[in-house]
């Protein structure tokens, strides 16, 4: 009997590698041959974990439909509307369900989250991933339980994190405008959850408290209601909102990611396969501010008014709607370009909001005098690494004019964390400083200068803030990376 077994099990082995590659390592074969990619044993594991999930979505359940019975402290105004939701979505499963036979197909699969170093393939496999994702037109069928089941529809949605946590608060803005008192989660969920049954997230990333408390509720909620996840990210799961005020709070987060999802590392994968892109020299220019540059200057601004284009309305100011009635101003632009100085967009109060909407406006942006970005200038890097990410997402050609070279724009500086729930290291001066005459919270330079952190120090932002300092040094490797591959010819949008 063992031996008969063991036969069989050697004959599945041979089926098994006799059976034609999956979609997306089809896909990724087709790139190395074309000389698009170089050949990675780890990226063609990630393919190989990626066509697994593919072959699995195939027996993906619907999302369950619930009637959101009102809470006492649910609006009895909001009720109709959501039971009649729920009537048609439930008229819409039965129906699918005698037409195709569909019997019970079990738990959804498990979702993939992949974490690594910049520039190693993880968003270009998930991308890979996600293209493979779609409906046969034809009567192509899989087997169930003995019956023939056509595909069924698979509803998907790829998107940046930044973008996606900006759709969410904007769900929840909306909604309590209605129902000021009413949950908004279970709503947004159910909302997603009919939206895509596959939610791919690129840069996933958690630093703020607010998002970590919404992320929390939100991701379990979506995952009950069958949504499967393929998340990237630079950061491992248990580094995810590292240092943040109250992070104790969201460890079950954490826990739950590890359960419920297969976690990829590419940590031994340093190669950066950006910084082996050419670049044309067309999207990065500097100069430094001594005499001897005047010249260099002056052909850079040329260069610029070249890549900006003298038309009629190049002086004309305009006005750019963004989320939550909110506004950005444009001071010189035309039909296709936006020209700005580096203040105007990263001195200032916004965020990614406001760069969505002027990439969704513009298909080039221009930004001068761009300074070198160290411990002194931390919101102003996170908002301008914010912006890199928003054009790289939208392909948004980004020219910019800097002060020092493209390897020197980013100071790396590495942060000690003030954290209430004791998992991290204090760095609290005795000395005190402007927020308080006993003691302060700082952060140190690998040079060893400290600088204060605090909501009325020299940084100017708040404490809540402090848990994304660490995360910078990431993304400055990130933003560098992506510059490099913005700045090929072949980089942007028609």
């Amino acid at each position: 009997m063992k031996t008969v077994m063991k036969n069989m099990a050697a004959q599945h082995r041979i089926d098994r590698r006799s059976l034609p590659p999956g979609p997306v390592t089809a896909a990724y074969e087709r790139k190395v041959d074309a000389r698009e990619v170089q050949r990675d044993d780890a990226q063609l594991a990630l393919a190989a974990k990626l066509d697994a999930l593919h072959e699995s979505l195939t027996s993906l359940p619907l999302a369950p439909v619930r009637t959101n019975k009102p809470t006492k402290n649910s609006s009895t105004s909001s009720s109709p509307p959501l039971l009649l939701l729920a009537r048609s979505l439930a008229s819409a499963h039965s129906s699918l369900r005698e037409r195709f036979h569909l019997r019970s197909f079990g738990p959804p699969p498990r979702g993939i989250y992949i974490h690594g170093p910049v520039g190693v393939g993880k968003s270009f496999l998930m991308d890979l991933f996600y293209a493979s994702v779609n409906v046969p037109d034809d009567d192509s069928c899989c087997k169930h339980d003995g019956h023939s089941l056509k595909h069924a529809k698979i509803t998907k949605r790829r998107v940046h994190f930044h973008e996606f946590m900006l759709d969410v608060h904007h769900r929840i803005f909306v909604y309590k405008e209605k129902h000021p008192t009413d949950d908004a989660l279970p709503i947004i969920a159910q909302q997603l959850a009919h939206e895509a049954q596959l939610l791919c997230f690129d840069e996933f990333q958690v630093t703020d408290v607010a998002d970590a408390m919404i992320l929390k509720r939100l991701f379990l909620l979506l995952l009950n209601l069958n949504v499967v996840v393929v998340a990237t990210s630079n950061r491992a799961p248990d580094a995810l909102y590292e240092g943040g005020i109250n992070r104790s709070l969201f460890l079950p987060f954490i826990d739950m990611l590890k359960h419920r999802f297969d976690i990829i590392s590419m940590e031994d994968s340093a190669k950066d396969y950006r910084l082996e892109a050419r670049a044309d020299g067309q999207s990065y220019f500097w100069s430094s501010n001594d005499v001897q540059s005047d010249n260099n200057s002056n052909n850079i601004q040329a260069l610029l008014k070249e890549i900006f284009g003298d038309t009629a309305s190049g002086t004309e100011a305009e006005v750019i709607d963004v989320l939550f009635g909110r506004t950005v101003q444009v001071a010189r632009s035309n039909d296709r370009c936006a020209w700005f100085d580096f203040f105007e967009l990263c001195y200032q109060p916004l965020g990614a909001a406001d760069y969505i909407s002027l990439c969704d406006r513009f298909p080039v942006l221009i930004i001068d005098r761009v300074p070198q970005l160290d411990a002194n200038h931390l919101d102003e890097a996170r908002r301008f690494v914010t912006l890199i990410d928003v054009c790289y997402e939208s392909r948004t050609r980004l020219v910019l004019a800097a002060k020092v070279p493209l390897d020197e724009l980013f100071v790396d500086f590495e942060a000690q964390i003030d954290s209430s729930d004791g998992n991290e290291e204090l760095f609290v001066s005795e000395k005190g400083g402007n927020s308080s005459s006993f003691a302060t919270t700082m952060i140190c330079t690998k040079e060893g200068e400290q600088f204060e952190w605090s909501a009325t120090g020299l940084n100017g932002v708040s404490l809540a803030q402090l848990s994304g300092a660490n995360d910078l040094a990431f993304s400055f490797r990130r933003a560098v990376s992506r510059l490099v591959e913005m700045g090929g010819k072949e980089w942007g949008r028609q």
